[in-house]
């Protein structure tokens, strides 16, 4: 089955509130995308964020998964638990960080 293109948050900015209720916002710097090794309709991602208040910079793992639910069915959706992945991708991400002198 051909999948559609891998969304890209490169650039974007992001908002949300804290565990506190304050405002927070941050931009996707870059992103190191690895399709799952074990399943293709998954697709993991490490975000290097820049954040505004305080300036701060962090990372994000998370995913995108094919939705099967009728409204994004056949499309990439962002995942809403906490990414699990096969410890051979996870070492994956974690040499290609280093390598663009993330870690």
């Amino acid at each position: 089955m051909a999948y559609p293109a891998l969304p890209s948050s490169i650039g974007k900015r992001r908002h949300f509130k804290d565990i506190d209720g304050k405002p927070q916002s941050f931009v996707v710097r870059d992103e190191i995308v690895r399709i799952q090794s074990d399943n293709p309709g998954k697709a993991i991602y490490l975000q290097y964020l820049d954040f505004d208040e305080p300036k701060r910079s962090e990372l994000r793992l998370g995913y995108y998964m094919i939705a099967k639910r009728p409204r994004m069915a056949g499309k990439w959706a962002w995942g809403q638990s906490a990414a699990m992945l096969p410890i051979a991708d996870f070492e994956a991400i974690v040499r290609e960080a280093k390598k663009r002198g993330w870690l």
